[in-house]
């Protein structure tokens, strides 16, 4: 055991530090000791840990746990990408979140988090056709996290959801790398098009609390989308946009506004949330 721990520090870091920090966890408080052995310490890669996790959040009496993770395990051996997007996410999840202080808390305890990893199985489901399976993880992780992200979604790496209640993603919804949304974040449509009719989210955007992005529309890099706005037409890039319908208010005020989690607007105002 010892042996095998020591390989996988030395290829995975991310993981070794996990595991130390689930070793210092039971020692602090071993009534934590069942949970924390079997969701990180029984397994020997980020990838297990995050199949056992999801596969226990997602099981009901129509599907066991299981199966659900022969599938997880099936999609992170099949597809790399997988494992290193839930890096990138936790990372995420860590530098930008002050509740978080420790990596393996998003695992054990954030939803936001446990929810775009469960997404982001359902979502190679449906790229290998899969797609009644994929629907039903649509499914179950809206019923267990409250976020109803559809699996034909496209996201990319280092997504921080923080609280993540009542999330909705649509089917042609597009999310870049390094993005940030508050609770209550709607990326929709404006009716009843079947076509490509979702916004399309560059890199580095930050979307606050209450936030709706509707229609085929572009937010450009590093733009912000002040609390409780309604967006209705594309943000140019680095721009902070806010109010209903929202208009632009002034520049981004910083190079990474998902990264800063800066939600001020210059100038007096600051949106709720």
């Amino acid at each position: 055991m010892a042996e095998r721990q020591s390989k996988i520090a030395a290829v995975d870091p991310v993981w070794a530090r996990i595991s130390d920090e689930a070793r210092s966890a039971v020692a602090d408080e071993p009534l934590l000791g069942g949970l924390v052995h079997s969701s990180i310490l029984h397994h020997p890669t980020m990838e297990r840990a995050l199949s056992y996790r999801i596969s226990m959040k997602l099981s009901s009496g129509e599907m066991s746990e299981q199966i659900l993770r022969e599938i997880a395990d099936e999609a992170y051996l099949a597809n790399p990408d997988l494992g290193q997007a839930a890096r990138a996410d936790l990372v995420a999840v860590y530098e930008r979140d002050p509740a978080c202080l420790r990596l393996m808390q998003p695992i054990l305890y954030f939803k936001g988090y446990q929810a775009v990893q469960a997404y982001r199985v359902g979502h190679w489901l449906w790229t290998e056709g899969r797609r009644d399976l994929a629907h039903f993880f649509q499914a179950r992780i809206s019923e267990i996290f409250g976020i109803d992200i559809h699996p034909a979604a496209r996201m990319g790496r280092g997504i921080m959801i923080d609280h993540a209640h009542s999330i909705v993603i649509g089917e042609t919804a597009v999310v870049g790398d390094n993005v940030s949304m508050l609770h209550s974040v709607t990326l929709g449509g404006t009716g009843k098009e079947d076509d490509d009719r979702h916004p399309k989210i560059e890199n580095g955007v930050l979307i606050g609390a209450g936030a709706k992005v509707l229609g085929n529309i572009r937010i450009g890099h590093c733009s912000r989308i002040a609390a409780g706005s309604v967006v209705l037409h594309d943000v140019p890039p680095c721009k902070t946009v806010a109010g209903v319908p929202a208009k632009i208010v002034g520049e981004a005020g910083c190079d990474q506004p998902s990264i800063t989690m800066d939600q001020l607007l210059r100038g007096g105002a600051t949106p709720a949330g």
